[in-house]
Order: C-alpha cells, then sequence, then structure tokens
C-alpha cells in the first residue's frame, strides 16, 4: 500500500471528523473494537475446534437465546425483574 505522511494520515482524520463529529468517532471505534474481537473470537474457536475435532464446538449466548422459545424468555425476564408493589389499590 505505501507509508503515509503525517499530512496524510492528519488530512483522513479531518475528513472523517467532518463527517461523523466528534460524538459519533468513540461510537463507531467502539463498535469497530467489539465487531474485531468478536471476529477474533470466532476464528480462534473454528481453529480450536479443527485442531480437536471429537470437543464440541461451544455455543454462542445469542444462538442459545435465538432457540428458547418466547415463553421461556418471558418468565426468566419476570424472575429477574419482578413488577413492583402497589402503594394504592
Amino acid at each position: 500500500m505505501g507509508n503515509f505522511s503525517f499530512w496524510e494520515i492528519f488530512l483522513i482524520f479531518i475528513v472523517v471528523l467532518l463527517l461523523f463529529g466528534a460524538k459519533r468517532i468513540p461510537e463507531i471505534a467502539g463498535s469497530m473494537g467489539k465487531g474485531i474481537r468478536e471476529f477474533k473470537k470466532s476464528i480462534n474457536e473454528v481453529e480450536r475446534s479443527i485442531q480437536e475435532p471429537d470437543r464440541p464446538v461451544s455455543r454462542l449466548p445469542r444462538e442459545e437465546a435465538r432457540e428458547r422459545p418466547a415463553a421461556a424468555a418471558s418468565d426468566a425476564a419476570e424472575a429477574e425483574h419482578p413488577e413492583p408493589k402497589r402503594l394504592l389499590s
């Protein structure tokens, strides 16, 4: 690709700052970091499953939540956050 000089990096930073604004840049960087972290985690999991074929691949929490029935999910939510008591009848 090539080496970037200080002025080229500075110009790219200014353009990004103008396009997205100062408040959105940390949000974008955070979501990019989460995406990279999730990608690395899945790559490591695939490598482990290739190296150890007899060991089952662990499921991600999102996949398990999708497979649960909706009724079980609502029961769990009610158990975690019960309805507050009413002071007046």
